[in-house]
């Protein structure tokens, strides 16, 4: 069975692709960031549909991090967004668990392997792929996040085994709640 399935929204957003003009990952960041370097929690509420006090219980169990001045960075709001587009399918706790074994401690940059709103970017590019050619095969999957990942350069030796061992469940994680929304749209229409 080929998958392809595609809302049509950026990945993690209520935001339709169409409506900014096509654009994902790292081309959408910059232009919720393009006039500040911090977003409020309004903002963030607008772009993801995640009710603030989901959001602020998210930041009280360490999820997302400490603001500066009350404004989120584009590496939080990342991380906003990939625990939003995931929460559907997976436990929250095992969405922060893969979060930890991609970047270990939230407030500690040097054990990352990769900027949240990077991998929020290979995380759009590789789903796009699929949306548009369709998904058949775990060699397939692989290959697309091994090309995706090519010039990712490794903190330390082991680290884009890690983060593409993680790509893989977030993509596969994603098409679920694809395929679950999916469902549920057909089931409504009986």
């Amino acid at each position: 069975m080929k998958l392809r399935i595609d809302s049509g929204l950026i990945p993690g957003t209520i935001k339709n692709k169409a409506d900014m003009g096509n654009v994902t990952g790292m081309v959408f960041l910059d232009k919720v960031f393009f006039i500040s370097n911090g977003v409020m929690l309004t903002q963030i509420r607008e772009v993801s549909g995640v009710d603030g006090s989901t959001l602020q219980n998210w930041v009280k169990r360490g999820w997302i991090g400490t603001t500066t001045n009350k404004k989120y960075s584009k590496d939080q709001m990342a991380r906003i967004l990939i625990i939003n587009m995931l929460r559907s399918c997976m436990l929250l706790e095992n969405i922060d668990e893969l979060l930890h074994y991609i970047n270990g401690k939230i407030d500690d940059i040097s054990d990352d392997i990769i900027p949240e709103s990077i991998l929020f970017d290979y995380i759009c590019r590789i789903y796009d792929t699929f949306s548009e050619n369709g998904y058949e095969t775990d060699s397939q999957l692989k290959s697309v996040i091994s090309e995706i990942t090519d010039n990712y350069s490794e903190p330390f030796t082991g680290a884009k085994e890690r983060l593409c061992k993680a790509l893989e469940i977030i993509i596969v994680a994603y098409f679920c709640s694809d395929i679950s929304k999916y469902a549920n749209t057909l089931f409504k229409q009986l």
